[in-house]
């Protein structure tokens, strides 16, 4: 009963904590920054230690005030989940350890509400009211107290935050009542980032930054987020490189970056990061995610899932270890755990896409189609632009002999930009199993006029499998020039040379025959003009009519 006794008491004091008024409106910057910096010392003193960091940092990014405004900082005192952290022993691993339980949760429950019944709670006991009910798994009370202790408390941004993780969609959100208020712009820039809106996130940062907080890094690093969740690695590659100049010290999202710096594999800048952060702090998961992934790129999976492990030893709750802690598994061979992981990521938060997206691909190495067939659908649903999700959610289909369905996801998949250039091949192929040719010739001539306008480099099996299928295709209608065009291109590559070489002297000896080139081939089939000039393609060939399906 101490654990409880001890949060209660800290919920019920009332008295202790001075109203805090927070408009709506942004033109007095000093006044904002008072309030910052008395709820900074507020969290300070009752051990929410994030929501006083952003407080204080947020207090920072704005012009100083004198020092007849500040106040004296409170005094700290400790807080904690002391019962439930002794219970679990170091020979706990992670995936053990968040199955361990709160005992004192039923009974705080009990007084809390007793409390919020009798209205002796202020805004850091509705705070704590709802984190309990969050943890009971009583999601829509939850969501109903955190709403109220906005509203009490609207500077206390882990009240924010908490709403934050448990808003699923953005039509939940509008059936909030969010008080009027400053700290309101900077939640919804949030949960927009957090929902994947990252159009209207870019524009509320944007619009914090025009109203005074342009030098906050918070912003900054959220901002270098939001283009981190649409793929946009360059861009958040940059703002990340910048921040670090400004903020070299920093830590906050540093694993995201580190995340950017694996995708391009760029070993000695995540070394460096890595190195520095350990100096910084090596004790803070963002630090031990970066080693992780610093190992995960030298394909030590053993040593990377050990630094993930320590990484949710210090915050069990940290979305991120988890989910590359699912990834080091899968890398290992270890489905069970991999599934383990992800779901304690989908527990923490059930926005993450990754961790659906996981769970679909280790269903599929365990050849379970309808199970990876709904974590597809999940991550698609999070994702509906993603490519990825789309190409999975395509194969998956196929597996399981839904070939129209499979088709619609293919070609959706091409339709809002394929990342890894494969959805116009797995439709072509589709088509050819189909015996569906005038279209299979269609997706390999959008295929491989994407890639030489845009010049990347490509798996030669692919491209030597477009030009092999379209020398035939051509051959097949008697259009020897560009049939011999393509047979020529697969002579450069080594599973396609005989057979291009083959079809030459076929060409060959059906011109000396005097056969001549059928003119009877329906439009719009013809050799790309990038075939046999530099020049970008100036004509294209009519999609498929299935752009308007959404799987």
């Amino acid at each position: 009963m101490a654990a409880s006794s001890s949060i209660v008491s800290v919920a019920a004091t009332a008295s202790s904590v001075p109203i805090l008024p927070s408009s709506c409106d942004f033109s007095n910057l000093r006044e904002i920054k008072k309030q910052l910096l008395l709820i900074a010392g507020l969290t300070r003193e009752r051990g929410l230690l994030h929501s006083s960091k952003w407080s204080a940092e947020l207090a920072f990014s704005l012009p100083a005030l004198p020092l007849a405004d500040l106040q004296p900082p409170p005094p700290i005192t400790e807080s904690g989940e002391k019962k439930k952290d002794d219970e679990t022993v170091d020979s706990l691993g992670p995936l053990e350890k968040g199955q361990v339980k709160n005992e004192a949760l039923r009974e705080l429950r009990v007084e809390l509400s007793k409390k919020h019944q009798a209205r002796e709670l202020d805004g850091f006991g509705l705070y704590l009211y709802g984190v309990v009910l969050r943890k009971l798994d009583l999601v829509k009370e939850a969501i109903d107290v955190f709403v109220e202790a906005t509203h009490v408390l609207p500077l206390h941004w882990g009240a924010w935050l908490e709403l934050c993780n448990l808003i699923t969609d953005k039509e939940m959100l509008k059936f909030l009542s969010l008080p009027d208020t400053w700290m309101k712009e900077f939640f919804l820039a949030h949960i927009y980032t957090e929902l994947q809106l990252i159009e209207e996130a870019l524009q509320k940062y944007q619009n914090l930054i025009d109203v005074g907080f342009s030098k906050s890094s918070y912003i900054v690093s959220q901002i270098a987020v939001a283009y981190h969740n649409i793929r946009d690695i360059d861009k958040a590659l940059s703002i990340f490189n910048e921040l670090r100049k400004q903020d070299p010290y920093r830590i906050e999202n540093m694993d995201t970056f580190s995340n950017l710096l694996y995708v391009r594999s760029m070993k000695s800048e995540l070394s460096y990061l890595a190195h520095n952060l350990c100096e910084i702090d090596k004790y803070r998961v963002e630090t031990c995610c970066v080693i992780g992934n610093y190992y995960s790129l030298r394909s030590q999976h053993e040593k990377a899932a050990l630094y993930f492990q320590r990484a949710l030893k210090l915050n069990p709750r940290y979305l991120g270890a988890w989910t590359l802690m699912g990834h080091e598994y899968m890398e290992m061979k270890n489905t069970s755990a991999a599934i383990q992981a992800y779901r304690h990521a989908i527990e923490v938060n059930k926005r993450d896409y990754r961790a659906w997206y996981g769970l679909g691909q280790t269903y599929e190495i365990l050849k379970m189609p309808f199970y990876c067939l709904y974590y597809y659908r999940r991550a698609h649903q999070l994702r509906p632009n993603d490519s990825r999700m789309l190409v999975a959610l395509g194969e998956c289909y196929e597996k399981l002999n839904q070939l129209v369905e499979a088709k619609k996801c293919y070609w959706r998949a091409y339709a809002v930009g394929d990342v890894e250039k494969m959805a116009l091949v797995k439709l072509a192929k589709l088509h050819e199993q189909l015996t569906e040719s005038e279209q299979a010739a269609q997706c390999y001539i959008k295929y491989i006029q994407d890639i030489y306008s845009c010049g990347e480099i490509v798996e030669h099996l692919e491209e030597s499998t477009a030009f092999r299928y379209l020398a035939q295709y051509y051959f097949k209608c008697k259009l020897w020039d560009e049939a011999s065009a393509c047979a020529q291109k697969c002579c450069a590559f080594n599973d396609t040379r005989e057979e291009g070489k083959a079809l030459l002297r076929q060409i060959l000896q059906l011109r000396n025959q005097g056969e001549t080139p059928s003119s009877e081939i329906p439009a719009p089939f013809f050799l790309p003009a990038s075939l046999s000039a530099n020049n970008t393609p100036t004509r294209r060939v009519s999609p498929l009519n299935l752009s308007s399906v959404t799987p």
